[in-house]
C-alpha cells in the first residue's frame, strides 16, 4: 500500500504496511473522538486498548500493560498525596500566607499569587491548585479593589508552569517518560526537567508582572465570585461538654492547637452574652459559642470530643462528640425560595423539629457575618439552611415549595494535626526518588500507602481523591504509543517530518515541534497529545541523530504550557466564568506568553540534551 506526500512539487511515495495503515486509521478515529468528545476520554482509551488487542496490532498483554505501568501508578499516588496536603490544611495555610504577604500593588500581588500556585503545582495537579486558590485569589482582588480578571488568568498560567518542574506534576510528563522507555532510553528522572521548568516559571511570572496590566482585561465586578465563594462560611452554635479537654483553657490557646478553625462572633454563658474580645476568655462546660466555619471544619467539629452542635445537644439526636450518621441520619443544605412562606420568620417560630422531624444545625447568608442566636435569625430569600434528619423528615422538607433544593453538605474533617506527618511523607518520597533508593512508582505508591496508614487520610478519602478517569485514560494511551513503536508507524511519520526540517538547526526543529503540539493541545488533553506525538518525537530524534529526551520533553512541555485558548487547559476553563473572560482575552495574552515559553523550551532543551 502506498500514499503520496508532497515536499514542494516533488511527490514522494510512502509505503505502508497493513498494520501501519490500520494504526493510522485507529489514530484518526481516536483523534476525532477526542476532539468531538462524542464519548468520554476514558471510554475512548478503553476502546483503543480493545482495538489494539483484537486486531493483533499488540498482544493482549501489551495492550493491557498501561494499567500496571509506571505513569498510571504514579498518577494515582499523586492524587492521594495531593489530597493529604489539602486535607491536613497545608494548602489552606499557603492561601492564608499568600493573602498576608502579597503587597498592595498589582505587580507584587500577582507575583506572589503566581509563585505560590506554581510552587503548589510542583507536586499537585494544576487543576487542583487552580480550584483551591481561585477563591483566595478573588478575595485578594476584592481587598485591593481590583478586577479579578487581572489575576485569574495568571493563576491558571502559573499552575501550568509549576507542573513543569517535576515529572509528577502533570500526567503528560509521565506519558513522555514511558515513550522514552519504549524507545530504548532510560526515561526521565523526577527532577530531570527542573532546569527548564524553573526557568519557564520565572520567565512566565516576570512576563505577567511586566505586561499583565497591558494585556489582561479589566472586567469589573470583582465581587461576584467573592460572594459565591463564601458559601463555605457557615454559621452555627457549639456547646462545650463537661469532658472537653480544653475546659479551663482560653479560646486563644484552644485555637492555637490547630485541630480546627472557626471564628467566634458570640459567646453565651447561661442566659447572658459575654462581651468581647473573646480570645482571653476561658471555656466552661455549658458555654455556647456562636461561630462561623467552613464545611470541612463543620465536619471536623462534629468529630471533636467535648464539642457538640447546640441543636443536636438540645434535641438529643447525637452522641458525645459526633453527629449520628447511623440509623439513616443525613445532613443536607436547603435554599430558601424567593416566595417562601418562611421569609421574615425566625427558626424558633418555624420549629423544624416539631413540624418536619429535622433540625437546623447550620446557616449561611450571602455577604453577612451573623451574630444572633441561630433560633432568632429571620429568614430571607436565598438563605441556606444546613439540616440534619432521617430520610422521611428530609423528604417532607423537600416537598415544600418554600425551598428550592436539597443537596448534601460536602466536607471532610480537616486533620491539621497531621500536617507535619504529611509533609514528612512527601519529603521522604522525593528524597527516595532523588537518591535512587526506590523507583519512582514504588516510592510514590509507598507514600500514598503511608498517608493512609498514618491517618492523614481515611481509606475512603484516598479512594475518592483518585480521578479514575485520568487513570484509565493514561492506561489506555500508553499502549497506543507502544503500537506506534512496534509497527514502525512512528519511524514512518518521523522520516516524513525529517524531509521537511532537514538541515534546520536543532533549536528551530524543536520550536516547530513545540508550535505544532501547542496548537493540537488546544483541542485535546495534554496526556492525549503527548501519547500521539511522543513516539514520533523519539523516532525523529533518531533520524536526525539527536537526543530523544530533548524532542520528547519539548512535546510534553508544549502540551502543558501552550496557553492559547480557554479550552487549551482545564485550569483555563475553571477561571473563564469567574473572570468574566471572552475567548479573545486568552489569545491576547496567551499568544505572546506561549511564544516566549516555546522559544525558551526549544533553546534550553537543545542545550541540556
Amino acid at each position: 500500500m502506498s500514499l503520496l506526500s508532497r515536499q514542494g512539487v516533488l511527490a514522494v511515495p510512502i509505503e505502508l504496511t497493513l498494520q501501519q495503515a490500520g494504526l493510522l486509521a485507529l489514530l484518526a478515529v481516536t483523534f476525532g473522538l477526542l476532539i468531538t468528545e462524542w464519548l468520554p476520554n476514558d471510554l475512548v482509551a478503553l476502546l483503543v486498548v480493545l482495538t489494539l488487542a483484537m486486531t493483533g496490532l499488540l498482544s493482549p498483554r501489551d495492550a493491557l500493560s498501561g494499567f500496571s505501568s509506571e505513569p498510571a501508578i504514579v498518577v494515582v499516588s499523586v492524587f492521594v498525596l495531593a489530597a493529604a496536603l489539602q486535607q491536613t490544611g497545608i494548602s489552606e495555610a499557603v492561601g492564608a500566607w499568600m493573602s498576608n504577604v502579597a503587597g498592595k500593588g498589582y505587580r507584587s500581588t500577582v507575583a506572589v499569587i503566581m509563585a505560590s500556585v506554581a510552587a503548589l503545582s510542583v507536586f499537585t495537579h494544576h487543576i487542583t491548585t487552580t480550584a483551591m486558590l481561585l477563591p483566595v485569589t478573588t478575595q485578594i482582588a476584592q481587598k485591593r479593589q481590583l478586577p479579578a480578571s487581572l489575576f485569574l488568568i495568571p493563576l491558571s498560567f502559573a499552575a501550568s508552569l509549576g507542573t513543569t518542574v517535576t515529572i509528577i506534576g502533570a500526567p503528560a510528563f509521565l506519558v513522555a517518560s514511558a515513550a522514552l522507555q519504549q524507545g530504548g532510553s532510560p526515561g526521565l528522572g523526577i527532577f530531570s526537567i527542573a532546569p527548564i521548568g524553573l526557568t519557564l516559571t520565572a520567565a512566565g511570572i516576570f512576563f505577567v508582572v511586566l505586561f499583565g496590566q497591558l494585556l489582561l482585561p479589566r472586567h469589573d465586578d470583582p465581587g461576584q465570585l467573592g460572594d459565591r465563594s463564601h458559601i463555605d462560611n457557615y454559621f452555627t452554635e457549639l456547646i462545650i461538654q463537661p469532658d472537653a479537654r480544653f475546659v479551663g483553657k482560653s479560646l486563644t490557646d484552644t485555637m492555637r492547637a490547630g485541630r480546627f478553625q472557626f471564628t467566634v462572633v458570640g459567646w453565651l454563658r447561661g442566659q447572658h452574652a459575654l462581651p468581647g474580645p473573646y480570645g482571653p476568655l476561658r471555656l466552661q462546660a455549658g458555654d455556647v459559642l456562636l461561630v462561623h466555619t467552613t464545611s470541612a471544619d463543620l465536619a471536623a467539629l462534629r468529630h471533636e470530643r467535648g464539642l457538640e452542635l447546640h441543636a443536636v445537644e438540645k434535641f438529643r439526636l447525637g452522641k458525645r462528640g459526633s453527629l449520628r450518621h447511623a440509623d439513616g441520619e443525613h445532613i443536607v443544605q436547603a435554599v430558601v425560595a424567593p416566595d417562601s412562606d418562611f421569609i421574615n420568620r425566625t427558626l424558633r417560630e418555624i420549629d423544624f423539629r416539631r413540624r418536619f422531624g429535622a433540625i437546623v444545625i447550620g446557616f449561611w447568608r450571602r455577604g453577612e457575618l451573623l451574630q444572633n442566636a441561630l433560633a432568632d435569625i429571620r429568614l430571607q430569600a436565598g438563605d441556606v439552611l444546613v439540616l440534619q434528619g432521617d430520610a422521611d423528615s428530609l423528604a417532607r422538607v423537600e416537598r415544600l415549595p418554600a425551598f428550592l433544593l436539597l443537596a448534601p453538605l460536602h466536607g471532610d474533617p480537616r486533620r491539621r494535626h497531621k500536617a507535619p506527618i504529611a509533609v514528612a511523607i512527601v519529603a521522604a518520597v522525593i528524597a527516595a526518588t532523588i537518591l535512587g533508593i526506590f523507583p519512582l512508582d514504588i516510592a510514590m505508591l509507598a507514600g500514598a500507602v503511608a498517608i493512609v496508614l498514618t491517618g492523614c487520610l481515611t481509606p475512603d478519602q484516598a479512594y475518592r481523591a483518585i480521578d479514575k478517569r485520568i487513570y484509565v485514560f493514561i492506561a489506555g494511551a500508553i499502549p497506543l504509543g507502544l503500537a506506534m513503536q512496534q509497527t514502525g508507524t512512528a519511524d514512518l511519520l518521523a522520516d516524513q517530518l525529517n524531509r521537511v526540517v532537514g538541515g534546520w538547526p536543532e533549536w528551530a526543529v524543536l520550536l516547530l515541534l513545540y508550535l505544532v503540539v501547542g496548537l493540537v493541545t488546544q483541542i485535546m488533553s495534554d496526556a492525549a497529545t503527548v501519547a500521539l506525538f511522543a513516539p514520533v518525537a523519539v523516532s525523529l530524534a533518531k533520524v536526525t541523530d539527536a537526543s530523544p529526551e530533548a524532542y520528547v520533553v519539548t512535546v510534553a512541555m508544549a502540551a502543558v504550557t501552550a496557553c492559547l485558548t480557554p479550552t487549551g487547559h482545564h485550569g483555563n476553563l475553571l477561571v473563564y466564568g469567574p473572570g468574566r473572560y471572552r475567548y479573545v482575552d486568552f489569545l491576547r495574552i496567551g499568544v505572546p506568553f506561549t511564544a516566549l515559553i516555546g522559544t525558551l523550551v526549544a533553546l534550553l532543551a537543545a542545550v541540556l540534551w
